[in-house]
């Protein structure tokens, strides 16, 4: 099975892919959209973080960008029985790399980073496509402690993938960005949604016993499951952060 369409089925359970609990999710969209008319996310996923924000802001358009559609016509449908889908543009497309003759009034990217490869080009790719005196809503991981070689090993990283939470945030304001607010998800949010990761892939597995990707679904959730208890759990912290730019910028 595709990886994207194991990684859309692990999200099934959860109300967006990253460890965020829906009151968190509520209020970094409230920070972010109140009051906009345009929202592009980049790297949308399924595009769940743009349907939740047309809810929230009657006026609000929507386009959501990503390398993979898994998902994209579950959304669609979800948006027209709600009648948002005339508000709402999903595009496959590599968001690294796409373009708009338009500039938005917020842009998304949590939980994207790797797409553009790393903090700093994600941060520079939403200015690409921001409106002056616009918001960004981007979600970033961070170290608690520093890793260990284990920790790295299962992730796949190096101890200069990410920055301690301080370091991090004064990143991001030393590129010209003003954190106007922020998420530290908390452990029981992370162990939420590695619960809902892991459960939702094996729970897959169990109701197909005949379909040929069942043993790669069964086998992605083990590994997974073992990688946060026995590797990054309270190590690898995530950090979400409405930002603003200034006006004169």
């Amino acid at each position: 099975m595709d990886r994207n369409r194991i990684s859309d089925l692990a999200h099934a359970d959860h109300p967006v892919a990253s460890p965020l609990g829906d009151d968190s999710v509520d209020r970094l969209l409230d920070a972010a959209v109140a009051g906009r008319s345009t929202v592009l996310d980049l790297g949308c996923g399924d595009g769940t973080w743009l349907l939740r924000a047309l809810r929230r802001e009657p006026s609000l358009t929507a386009v959501g960008v990503d390398h993979s559609d898994a998902g994209f016509d579950r959304t669609r449908a979800q948006a027209e029985r709600e009648g948002l889908a005339d508000r709402l543009a999903l595009v496959c497309a590599d968001a690294s790399t796409w373009s708009s003759a338009d500039r938005f009034d917020v842009v998304l990217s949590v939980g994207a980073t790797h797409a553009f490869g790393g903090l700093a080009p994600t941060l520079a790719a939403i200015d690409g496509h921001l409106l002056p005196g616009g918001r960004a809503l981007v979600g970033e991981c961070f170290w608690e402690r520093d890793p260990t070689p284990r920790v790295l090993e299962l992730l796949g990283s190096e101890p200069g993938d990410y920055d301690d939470l301080a370091a991090t945030v004064e990143r991001v304001a030393a590129a010209g960005w003003i954190p106007l607010q922020g998420h530290v998800s908390t452990l029981p949010e992370s162990d939420d949604y590695e619960w809902s990761w892991t459960g939702a892939l094996a729970r897959w597995a169990l109701e197909h016993p005949d379909d040929p990707d069942r043993e790669q679904v069964m086998t992605a959730s083990v590994e997974h499951r073992r990688a946060w208890l026995d590797g990054y759990r309270g190590t690898l912290g995530f950090l979400t952060l409405v930002l603003g730019r200034p006006l004169d910028r």
